[in-house]
Protein backbone atom coordinates (compact mmCIF):
# COMPACT_ATOMS: atom_id res chain seq x y z
CA UNK A 1 0.00 0.00 0.00
CA UNK A 2 0.72 3.34 -0.28
CA UNK A 3 1.67 5.55 2.96
CA UNK A 4 3.69 9.24 4.02
CA UNK A 5 6.93 9.07 5.61
CA UNK A 6 7.82 11.82 7.78
CA UNK A 7 11.57 12.21 7.69
CA UNK A 8 12.07 15.69 9.75
CA UNK A 9 13.32 18.80 8.66
CA UNK A 10 9.92 19.46 6.56
CA UNK A 11 10.28 16.33 4.30
CA UNK A 12 7.46 14.11 3.46
CA UNK A 13 7.65 11.34 0.91
CA UNK A 14 4.75 8.90 -0.41
CA UNK A 15 6.44 5.27 -0.72
CA UNK A 16 5.37 1.21 -0.95
CA UNK A 17 5.00 -0.57 2.29
CA UNK A 18 3.53 -3.52 3.66
CA UNK A 19 -0.27 -3.54 4.35
CA UNK A 20 -0.66 -4.37 7.86
CA UNK A 21 -1.93 -7.88 9.33
CA UNK A 22 -4.85 -7.46 11.79
CA UNK A 23 -2.95 -8.55 15.37
CA UNK A 24 -6.27 -10.76 17.57
CA UNK A 25 -8.22 -8.06 18.94
CA UNK A 26 -7.97 -5.88 15.72
CA UNK A 27 -9.23 -4.84 12.49
CA UNK A 28 -8.03 -3.53 9.22
CA UNK A 29 -9.40 -0.38 8.10
CA UNK A 30 -9.50 0.92 4.27
CA UNK A 31 -9.10 3.98 5.22
CA UNK A 32 -11.05 7.12 3.60
CA UNK A 33 -10.71 10.52 4.92
CA UNK A 34 -7.81 11.81 7.39
CA UNK A 35 -7.73 15.41 8.78
CA UNK A 36 -4.89 17.09 8.63
CA UNK A 37 -3.70 18.63 12.32
CA UNK A 38 -1.64 21.02 13.53
CA UNK A 39 0.00 18.82 16.47
CA UNK A 40 1.39 17.06 13.23
CA UNK A 41 3.41 20.04 12.83
CA UNK A 42 5.84 18.49 15.31
CA UNK A 43 6.34 15.55 13.59
CA UNK A 44 6.74 17.33 10.33
CA UNK A 45 9.70 19.30 11.60
CA UNK A 46 11.37 16.39 14.05
CA UNK A 47 10.83 13.25 11.82
CA UNK A 48 8.07 10.01 12.80
CA UNK A 49 8.61 6.28 13.93
CA UNK A 50 5.52 5.51 12.61
CA UNK A 51 3.04 7.26 9.84
CA UNK A 52 1.01 9.73 11.39
CA UNK A 53 -2.38 11.21 10.78
CA UNK A 54 -4.51 10.98 13.65
CA UNK A 55 -8.08 11.92 12.56
CA UNK A 56 -8.75 9.05 10.62
CA UNK A 57 -12.06 7.71 9.14
CA UNK A 58 -12.56 4.88 6.92
CA UNK A 59 -14.55 1.85 6.47
CA UNK A 60 -13.73 -1.77 8.19
CA UNK A 61 -12.24 -4.58 6.01
CA UNK A 62 -12.23 -7.57 7.65
CA UNK A 63 -14.55 -9.98 5.92
CA UNK A 64 -16.35 -12.39 8.91
CA UNK A 65 -16.19 -9.66 11.17
CA UNK A 66 -19.48 -8.24 12.88
CA UNK A 67 -18.10 -4.77 12.05
CA UNK A 68 -16.92 -5.70 7.99
CA UNK A 69 -18.15 -2.65 6.25
CA UNK A 70 -19.00 -0.22 8.72
CA UNK A 71 -18.22 3.22 8.26
CA UNK A 72 -16.18 4.30 11.48
CA UNK A 73 -13.80 6.67 13.04
CA UNK A 74 -10.88 5.58 14.70
CA UNK A 75 -10.82 6.85 18.50
CA UNK A 76 -6.87 7.72 19.23
CA UNK A 77 -5.67 6.56 22.37
CA UNK A 78 -5.66 2.79 22.87
CA UNK A 79 -7.44 1.96 26.06
CA UNK A 80 -7.93 -0.98 28.35
CA UNK A 81 -11.85 -0.99 29.42
CA UNK A 82 -11.20 -1.84 32.65
CA UNK A 83 -8.56 0.46 34.79
CA UNK A 84 -10.03 2.69 37.25
CA UNK A 85 -10.09 5.57 34.64
CA UNK A 86 -11.51 3.39 32.20
CA UNK A 87 -14.35 2.61 34.51
CA UNK A 88 -15.22 5.85 35.29
CA UNK A 89 -15.55 6.90 31.45
CA UNK A 90 -12.24 8.82 31.34
CA UNK A 91 -11.15 6.66 28.64
CA UNK A 92 -8.93 9.10 27.14
CA UNK A 93 -7.04 9.00 30.36
CA UNK A 94 -6.51 4.82 30.60
CA UNK A 95 -3.95 4.15 33.34
CA UNK A 96 -2.84 0.60 31.76
CA UNK A 97 -1.87 2.07 28.20
CA UNK A 98 -0.42 5.15 27.05
CA UNK A 99 -0.07 4.03 23.54
CA UNK A 100 -1.95 6.96 20.56
CA UNK A 101 -2.63 5.74 17.17
CA UNK A 102 -1.05 8.08 14.55
CA UNK A 103 1.55 8.66 17.55
CA UNK A 104 2.79 5.57 18.91
CA UNK A 105 1.44 2.83 16.69
CA UNK A 106 0.66 3.55 12.44
CA UNK A 107 -1.60 5.87 11.74
CA UNK A 108 -3.94 7.34 8.84
CA UNK A 109 -1.77 9.14 6.17
CA UNK A 110 -1.93 5.95 4.63
CA UNK A 111 -4.42 3.66 2.69
CA UNK A 112 -5.33 1.10 5.48
CA UNK A 113 -4.35 1.00 8.94
CA UNK A 114 -4.56 -1.87 11.57
CA UNK A 115 -7.01 -0.31 14.50
CA UNK A 116 -8.30 -2.36 18.01
CA UNK A 117 -11.44 -3.01 17.46
CA UNK A 118 -11.92 -1.13 21.38
CA UNK A 119 -11.15 2.39 19.45
CA UNK A 120 -13.82 1.71 16.56
CA UNK A 121 -16.33 4.76 16.70
CA UNK A 122 -19.35 3.78 14.12
CA UNK A 123 -20.68 6.55 12.21
CA UNK A 124 -23.90 7.22 11.79
CA UNK A 125 -25.52 7.02 8.05
CA UNK A 126 -26.22 10.85 8.08
CA UNK A 127 -22.94 11.78 8.67
CA UNK A 128 -21.16 12.53 5.40
CA UNK A 129 -17.55 11.23 4.88
CA UNK A 130 -15.93 14.49 4.42
CA UNK A 131 -16.99 15.85 8.07
CA UNK A 132 -16.80 12.57 9.81
CA UNK A 133 -13.38 13.37 11.06
CA UNK A 134 -14.40 16.72 12.33
CA UNK A 135 -16.21 14.32 14.91
CA UNK A 136 -12.58 13.80 16.77
CA UNK A 137 -10.25 17.14 17.32
CA UNK A 138 -12.37 19.98 15.51
CA UNK A 139 -15.49 18.70 17.58
CA UNK A 140 -14.25 16.32 20.46
CA UNK A 141 -11.36 17.58 21.92
CA UNK A 142 -12.86 21.59 22.08
CA UNK A 143 -16.46 20.68 23.31
CA UNK A 144 -14.66 18.15 25.69
CA UNK A 145 -12.85 21.20 27.07
CA UNK A 146 -15.82 23.25 27.34
CA UNK A 147 -17.67 20.47 29.30
CA UNK A 148 -15.29 20.13 31.37
CA UNK A 149 -15.26 23.38 32.49
CA UNK A 150 -18.54 24.39 32.32
CA UNK A 151 -19.72 24.05 36.00
CA UNK A 152 -16.82 26.17 37.43
CA UNK A 153 -18.38 29.29 34.77
CA UNK A 154 -21.61 28.40 33.87
CA UNK A 155 -23.18 30.43 30.68
CA UNK A 156 -25.25 32.39 32.46
CA UNK A 157 -23.02 33.95 35.11
CA UNK A 158 -20.01 34.44 33.23
CA UNK A 159 -20.15 36.97 30.69
CA UNK A 160 -17.75 37.52 27.74
CA UNK A 161 -15.68 35.01 26.64
CA UNK A 162 -11.86 34.40 24.78
CA UNK A 163 -11.33 31.67 22.25
CA UNK A 164 -7.33 32.14 21.63
CA UNK A 165 -6.31 30.86 18.58
CA UNK A 166 -8.78 30.34 15.14
CA UNK A 167 -7.42 27.53 14.39
CA UNK A 168 -10.13 24.07 13.06
CA UNK A 169 -10.28 23.58 17.52
CA UNK A 170 -10.73 27.15 18.23
CA UNK A 171 -13.23 27.25 15.47
CA UNK A 172 -14.67 24.26 16.91
CA UNK A 173 -14.70 26.11 20.66
CA UNK A 174 -16.69 28.47 19.26
CA UNK A 175 -19.47 26.80 17.77
CA UNK A 176 -19.70 24.44 20.95
CA UNK A 177 -19.24 27.86 23.40
CA UNK A 178 -22.10 29.18 21.24
CA UNK A 179 -24.45 26.10 21.38
CA UNK A 180 -23.83 25.99 25.57
CA UNK A 181 -24.94 29.02 25.92
CA UNK A 182 -21.82 31.23 25.92
CA UNK A 183 -23.55 34.26 23.85
CA UNK A 184 -20.32 37.16 24.13
CA UNK A 185 -17.55 35.52 22.92
CA UNK A 186 -14.31 37.11 21.04
CA UNK A 187 -11.75 35.52 19.04
CA UNK A 188 -7.80 36.56 19.40
CA UNK A 189 -5.57 35.45 16.22
CA UNK A 190 -2.64 36.77 14.43
CA UNK A 191 -4.23 35.85 10.95
CA UNK A 192 -6.81 38.45 9.33
CA UNK A 193 -8.60 35.60 7.90
CA UNK A 194 -8.87 33.75 10.74
CA UNK A 195 -10.67 36.77 12.59
CA UNK A 196 -12.47 37.15 9.89
CA UNK A 197 -13.84 33.32 9.04
CA UNK A 198 -14.30 33.85 13.27
CA UNK A 199 -16.53 36.90 12.89
CA UNK A 200 -18.64 35.37 10.32
CA UNK A 201 -19.33 32.58 12.95
CA UNK A 202 -20.74 35.41 15.20
CA UNK A 203 -17.72 35.89 17.47
CA UNK A 204 -16.10 39.32 18.19
CA UNK A 205 -12.59 39.85 17.13
CA UNK A 206 -9.61 41.18 19.92
CA UNK A 207 -6.04 42.05 18.78
CA UNK A 208 -3.58 39.84 20.29
CA UNK A 209 -1.86 42.51 21.71
CA UNK A 210 -4.88 43.91 23.36
CA UNK A 211 -4.55 44.04 27.75
CA UNK A 212 -7.73 46.12 27.99
CA UNK A 213 -10.12 43.52 28.71
CA UNK A 214 -10.70 40.91 31.42
CA UNK A 215 -12.67 37.46 30.85
CA UNK A 216 -14.26 35.34 33.20
CA UNK A 217 -13.55 32.05 30.63
CA UNK A 218 -10.28 32.08 28.34
CA UNK A 219 -10.32 28.99 25.99
CA UNK A 220 -6.69 28.85 24.66
CA UNK A 221 -6.61 26.90 21.56
CA UNK A 222 -3.01 27.53 19.61
CA UNK A 223 -0.51 26.21 22.39
CA UNK A 224 1.49 29.54 22.15
CA UNK A 225 2.97 30.03 25.35
CA UNK A 226 2.80 34.37 24.76
CA UNK A 227 -1.14 33.16 24.28
CA UNK A 228 -0.82 31.48 27.13
CA UNK A 229 0.79 33.83 29.49
CA UNK A 230 -1.30 36.52 28.42
CA UNK A 231 -4.13 34.17 29.71
CA UNK A 232 -3.23 33.96 32.87
CA UNK A 233 -2.85 37.90 33.46
CA UNK A 234 -6.50 38.93 31.48
CA UNK A 235 -8.52 36.15 33.19
CA UNK A 236 -10.76 37.54 36.00
CA UNK A 237 -10.41 36.45 39.46
CA UNK A 238 -12.30 32.96 40.24
CA UNK A 239 -12.18 33.22 36.21
CA UNK A 240 -10.98 29.44 34.08
CA UNK A 241 -7.99 29.90 31.69
CA UNK A 242 -8.33 25.97 29.70
CA UNK A 243 -5.43 25.22 28.19
CA UNK A 244 -6.43 23.12 25.00
CA UNK A 245 -3.84 23.62 22.39
CA UNK A 246 -0.57 21.59 22.47
CA UNK A 247 2.97 22.61 23.30
CA UNK A 248 6.20 20.62 23.33
CA UNK A 249 8.37 23.02 24.41
CA UNK A 250 9.33 24.10 27.56
CA UNK A 251 6.71 26.71 29.11
CA UNK A 252 8.74 29.48 31.05
CA UNK A 253 6.29 31.51 33.81
CA UNK A 254 7.25 34.65 34.38
CA UNK A 255 5.03 35.65 37.83
CA UNK A 256 3.84 39.47 38.01
CA UNK A 257 1.38 41.26 40.13
CA UNK A 258 -1.83 40.20 37.36
CA UNK A 259 -0.98 36.58 37.63
CA UNK A 260 -0.02 36.37 41.45
CA UNK A 261 -2.77 38.83 43.24
CA UNK A 262 -5.77 36.56 42.25
CA UNK A 263 -7.49 33.21 42.81
CA UNK A 264 -8.02 31.58 39.06
CA UNK A 265 -8.39 28.29 37.68
CA UNK A 266 -5.97 27.10 34.93
CA UNK A 267 -7.10 23.57 33.48
CA UNK A 268 -5.73 21.64 31.04
CA UNK A 269 -8.09 18.71 29.24
CA UNK A 270 -6.84 16.33 27.23
CA UNK A 271 -8.99 14.78 23.56
CA UNK A 272 -12.21 13.17 24.61
CA UNK A 273 -14.40 10.75 26.81
CA UNK A 274 -16.07 7.65 24.57
CA UNK A 275 -18.91 8.32 26.39
CA UNK A 276 -18.90 12.19 24.72
CA UNK A 277 -19.15 10.55 20.85
CA UNK A 278 -23.18 10.98 20.73
CA UNK A 279 -23.06 14.14 22.08
CA UNK A 280 -20.47 15.22 19.73
CA UNK A 281 -22.54 13.62 16.87
CA UNK A 282 -25.88 15.58 17.35
CA UNK A 283 -23.11 18.93 17.94
CA UNK A 284 -22.59 18.15 14.27
CA UNK A 285 -25.89 17.82 13.03
CA UNK A 286 -26.99 20.95 14.24
CA UNK A 287 -24.26 22.68 12.78
CA UNK A 288 -23.40 20.72 9.31
CA UNK A 289 -23.30 24.17 7.40
CA UNK A 290 -20.77 26.07 9.57
CA UNK A 291 -18.29 22.70 10.12
CA UNK A 292 -18.76 22.44 6.20
CA UNK A 293 -16.86 25.87 6.00
CA UNK A 294 -13.97 24.76 8.35
CA UNK A 295 -13.26 21.82 5.59
CA UNK A 296 -11.81 23.87 2.94
CA UNK A 297 -9.58 21.50 0.99
CA UNK A 298 -9.06 17.75 -0.23
CA UNK A 299 -6.52 16.11 -1.93
CA UNK A 300 -5.49 12.80 -3.15
CA UNK A 301 -2.01 11.35 -0.98
CA UNK A 302 0.42 12.13 -3.30
CA UNK A 303 -0.38 15.95 -3.00
CA UNK A 304 0.03 15.24 0.88
CA UNK A 305 4.02 16.46 0.72
CA UNK A 306 2.74 20.27 -0.65
CA UNK A 307 -0.50 20.49 1.33
CA UNK A 308 0.70 19.48 4.95
CA UNK A 309 3.74 22.32 4.38
CA UNK A 310 0.16 24.57 2.99
CA UNK A 311 -1.69 23.72 5.87
CA UNK A 312 1.63 24.31 8.48
CA UNK A 313 1.78 28.22 6.42
CA UNK A 314 -2.31 29.00 7.33
CA UNK A 315 -3.33 28.96 4.29
CA UNK A 316 -5.97 26.32 5.12
CA UNK A 317 -8.14 25.27 8.17
CA UNK A 318 -9.08 21.80 7.93
CA UNK A 319 -8.05 20.37 4.86
CA UNK A 320 -8.66 16.47 4.00
CA UNK A 321 -6.18 13.29 3.05
CA UNK A 322 -9.43 12.28 0.79
CA UNK A 323 -9.09 8.22 -0.22
CA UNK A 324 -11.66 7.36 -2.92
Amino acid sequence: MKAAVFHGDRRVTIEDVERPEPAPGEVLLKVRRTALCGSDTKLWIKGAAYTPGHEIFGVVEQPGHPMHGRRCLVYIPVHCGHCESCLRGDTQMCLNESVLVGWNRPGGYAEYLAVPQRCLLPVPDDIEDDLAPLLLDTIGTAAHGIRFVQPLVPPGDTGRVLVTGAGPVGMGALVALQNMGYDDIYVSDPKEERLRLAESFGARRLPVDDDTMRFKLIVECSGAHAARSRGMEIVLPRGVLILIGENDHPWPVQENKAIRRKDFYMVRTFYFPVSDFSLNVELLRKEKARYRRLVDAQFGLDRLPDMFGRFVAGELVKPLLSFA
